[in-house]
């Protein structure tokens, strides 16, 4: 496609994700579904120019007051300059790095060029705190108070940039060094994840759709963090267990593996049509122990049903999902106040009829993908304060008797400073995880 025409598309995009009337993965697909004759790498170059300008929508729109011309065609000449940037940085390693802009500039008018030029002068101790960390003014002050500037710095820059492509490798079709073996016959990189057993971080973000490590199922695409929650909750062979929220099921699936597809493991959800989106990883996983359940609510009678029978019990709650702004960086725009407010009320209330579920001696554990500490630490230790009977685990010593290496580093919190999961982009590579476990008394 000529440079020109990829720019126009380009801008197109931009508008249509910026008016944030539906989550930016499910317009971009609709964009692509309209547009058949777009090849991998326009496709590639649509998708990481939009999400550029939401990661940084407060610079790029800074930036582009200097400029002329629509907005949006501003916005995604910045976008596609900040998405050159992030690929010549993958490549290299170096977070300074800058990419080639000649293929841009292959797009624009003279005036477009200089004007690009002088963006890409502005040097970030010039620019204004709002312009460096690009979040919305609600969400500074609760990660400040968490991290302090340098940490609040740190994890914005983290969050500004795309994740990488973590996978699981299920125990039940293959090891570890062999898949990475499988996928480096596939010219394709990867290293150990440094904490999940299971994990391999691959370079880049190569097409595994087609390859027979994918399509046997020997490997499912799962961020490492991810991978920890299905750990701490250490299903074990032939019991009864529970993912009271289980969406798509990635974690559903790691569940079953370490539970050797023996047992019982059920998959709620309200939604029948995630729940769907688990059929076909379920048929590549090998797993038989898995049942699918669309719930109507937290309190439907197949809940009831099963009450004081789990031995354990995975509550992946609804969440803002401020912890996977590296993936979904509209959620920093689309979230507010009053959207977390109402989250939470929905977090108390199925935690609570999830813990019904839990026999005498099981296992509790509930989780969010939210870095807030209203949908986390305060969610936790209310649920404590109302059950007696559930008493708290300390999540760092249950990651080191499983195993994971460096454990120590990924619990905060509680009297002893290792009573929750706490999981963080700058500091551990990972999306944002939260988890607290307790037991149900004898």
């Amino acid at each position: 496609m000529h440079p020109k025409a990829l720019l126009d598309a380009c801008a197109e995009l931009v508008a249509q994700v910026l008016t944030f009337e539906h989550p930016a993965d499910a317009v971009v697909s609709r964009y692509f579904r309209e547009h058949r004759q777009l090849g991998p790498r326009e496709r590639a170059t649509l998708a990481e120019t939009a999400y550029a300008v939401l990661r940084r929508k407060p610079l790029l729109e800074y930036l582009a007051r200097s400029g002329s011309g629509p907005r949006e065609r501003r916005l995604a000449i910045l976008g596609f300059a900040q998405a050159l940037d992030e690929q010549e940085r993958e490549r290299t390693g170096r977070p300074d790095a800058r990419g080639s802009r000649d293929f841009l500039k292959g797009a624009l008018t003279e005036s477009e060029r200089l004007w690009l030029d002088q963006c890409d002068a502005v040097r970030d101790e010039d620019l204004l705190a709002p312009h460096r960390h690009n979040l919305p003014d609600w969400l500074v002050a609760p990660l400040k108070a968490q991290l302090g500037e340098a940490g609040l710095q740190a994890l914005a820059e983290a969050m500004a940039r795309s994740a990488p492509l973590d996978l699981r490798v299920n125990a039940l079709k293959a090891k570890r060094e062999q898949a990475r073996a499988d996928l480096g016959e596939a010219a394709i990189k990867s290293e150990v994840t440094p904490h999940s057993p299971w994990g391999l971080r691959v370079h880049g973000k190569p097409a595994l759709a087609r390859l027979p490590v994918f399509t046997s199922g020997a490997i499912e695409v799962q961020d490492e963090g991810s991978q920890l929650l299905a750990l701490l909750l250490d299903a074990r062979r032939g019991e009864m267990v529970a993912d009271f929220c289980a969406g798509a099921g990635g974690k559903t699936l790691a569940i079953g593996a370490t539970m050797r597809s023996t047992g019982r493991l059920y998959a709620f959800d309200v939604s029948a049509h995630r729940l769907e989106r688990l059929k076909p990883r379920l048929a590549r996983s090998g797993l038989s122990n898995v049942h699918p359940v669309a719930i109507a609510h937290e309190r439907d009678e197949r809940i009831k049903r099963l009450a004081g029978k789990m031995d354990r019990v995975l509550v992946d709650a609804p969440c803002s999902g401020l912890g996977t702004l590296r993936r979904n960086p509209d959620l920093k725009w689309r979230q507010n106040p009053k959207s977390v407010a109402e989250l939470v009320q929905k977090q108390h209330a199925i935690l609570a009829s999830a813990a019904r579920l839990v026999k005498p001696g099981g296992r509790l554990v509930y989780a969010t993908c939210s870095v807030l500490p209203e949908e986390n630490e305060a969610i936790a230790e209310a649920f404590a304060a109302a059950h007696p009977d559930f008493v708290p685990l300390e999540v760092g010593e249950e990651l080191a008797r499983l195993k994971v290496e460096q454990a120590a580093q990924l619990a905060s919190g509680g009297e002893g400073g290792a009573r929750y999961l706490r999981l963080w982009p700058h500091v551990h590579g990972t999306d944002g995880f939260f988890a607290a476990a307790w037991t149900r008394k004898e």
